[in-house]
């Protein structure tokens, strides 16, 4: 089975997030989705919806086969016991593909990494969890 291992936030779902998955389900048979622990997300402000809330509502997604929470302090442990044979990246995630691939190796997990296209955002789209948020911000206060 050919499995590909797509992983993230997934704080307040937008049309990105689905072109992502849709991208990375069709590098492979099954796609499994690892959302991120608050605890793990270090590069931008902590997930405002709890991440059972956020696995469910990812699970829900039509290309999405698994998704699980991450590990809350190993990331690579979820890889580890999916053995995917692509883990893919979205376009703006901020991995760096060859120091993933290296780590990756090091722990004996032989996969590749992909990064999918950036999808164009329409007329009042917002393809970003914190764009909502800050909209959200800027129209109710």
């Amino acid at each position: 089975m050919n499995r590909v291992v797509a992983q993230g936030t997934f704080d307040i779902l937008h049309p990105g997030h689905v072109h992502y998955l849709r991208e990375a389900k069709a590098m492979g048979e099954q796609l499994h989705v690892i959302i991120a622990r608050a605890n793990n997300v270090t590069h931008k402000p902590d997930p405002v919806v709890p991440g059972a809330q956020r696995v469910e509502m990812v699970e829900a997604l039509d290309p999405v086969d698994h998704a699980r929470l991450g590990d809350p302090e190993d990331i690579f442990v979820p890889i580890e016991e999916i053995e995917p044979s692509v883990i893919a990246l979205g376009h703006d995630q901020h991995h760096d593909i060859e120091k993933l691939e290296a780590q990756l190796a090091d722990r004996g997990i032989g996969c590749t990494v992909e990064r999918v296209s950036g999808r164009e955002a329409g007329d009042n789209e917002l393809l970003s969890s914190g764009r909502i948020i800050d909209k959200i911000l800027a129209e109710r206060s």
